[in-house]
C-alpha cells in the first residue's frame, strides 16, 4: 500500500488534472491524500463562496476515493505574498504526517503564478535529505492555466509519464461535475467537453482511450 498526495493550488486543480489517477490509485488499494494550499483572500471571495467551493472539492474527492482532504489557508490569488519556507513547511507538515510516497504538483510553466510557487514549495518539502519517505514526484497539467503558459521551452509542459484512466474516466467526469461552481459551457477549457478531448489526446498518444499526462521529477528506487 502506497501513500500518495495530490497537493493543488486551488480546489478542482487536483481534479482536472490527476482525478483518473487518484481514482486509479484508490482502486489499488492505496491511501490518497489531497492537499490544497489557498483560501480566496476577501477582496475577491466572499465566505459563502469559499465554503462552497471547499463543499465541492469535498464531494469531488469522496467520489475518487480520496481518504483525507487538507485545506490550508494561504492567500490566493496572491501566495506570492508569503515566504515560500512557510508554504514549504506546511507541505513538509503533511507530508511527514502521512508518510508520503508519491507526490503530484502542479506544473510549474502555467500560467498563475499561485502554480509556480506551489510547485517550488512542494519540491523542497519533498527533498531527499535525512529520513525522507518521497520516492516519486510528478507534475500534472491544469487545463486553463497549463496551455496558457507563455511560449518558451523552460514553461512548455512535455510529458514523459502517462497513464491508462480509460476505466476511471468515467468516474472522473463525474467527480468534476461536483464543481458547478467551476465548470464552464464548451469551448471553455473548463468544459466537460474539454476535459474529455484531453484525456482522448493524451490517450491516443499513447495507444489508450483515455490518459492522463504527467511530467516525472524524480523517481528514487531502493
Amino acid at each position: 500500500m502506497k501513500n500518495i498526495l495530490v497537493i493543488a493550488p486551488h480546489p478542482d486543480d487536483e481534479v482536472l488534472g490527476c482525478g483518473g489517477i487518484m481514482k486509479k490509485y484508490a482502486e489499488a488499494g492505496d491511501q490518497m491524500y489531497v492537499l490544497v494550499i489557498s483560501r480566496g483572500t476577501s477582496k475577491f471571495y466572499s465566505d459563502e463562496r469559499i465554503d462552497n467551493v471547499r463543499k465541492e472539492a469535498r464531494n469531488a474527492h469522496h467520489i475518487l476515493g480520496v481518504k483525507e482532504t487538507i485545506f490550508l489557508d494561504f492567500p490566493a490569488p496572491e501566495l506570492d505574498t508569503v515566504s515560500i519556507s512557510e508554504i514549504s513547511k506546511a507541505i513538509a507538515d503533511v507530508i511527514k504526517k502521512f508518510n508520503i510516497q508519491i507526490v503530484f504538483l502542479p506544473h510549474r510553466g502555467d500560467i498563475h503564478h499561485d502554480h509556480t510557487i506551489v510547485f517550488n514549495a512542494g519540491l523542497v518539502a519533498s527533498r531527499p535529505v535525512e529520513q525522507y519517505s518521497v520516492k516519486e514526484i510528478y507534475c500534472y497539467e491544469t487545463l486553463s492555466e497549463t496551455e496558457w503558459a507563455a511560449p518558451f521551452g523552460d514553461d512548455a509542459f512535455i510529458p514523459n509519464h502517462f497513464v491508462n484512466v480509460t476505466n476511471q474516466f468515467d468516474v472522473k467526469l463525474k467527480a468534476m461535475e461536483c464543481f458547478k461552481s467551476q465548470i464552464r459551457p464548451f469551448p471553455n477549457p473548463r468544459s466537460l467537453e474539454a476535459i474529455e478531448a484531453l484525456a482522448k489526446f493524451r490517450g491516443a498518444t499513447v495507444g489508450f482511450d483515455r490518459a492522463e499526462a504527467f511530467m516525472q521529477i524524480r523517481n528514487i528506487k531502493d
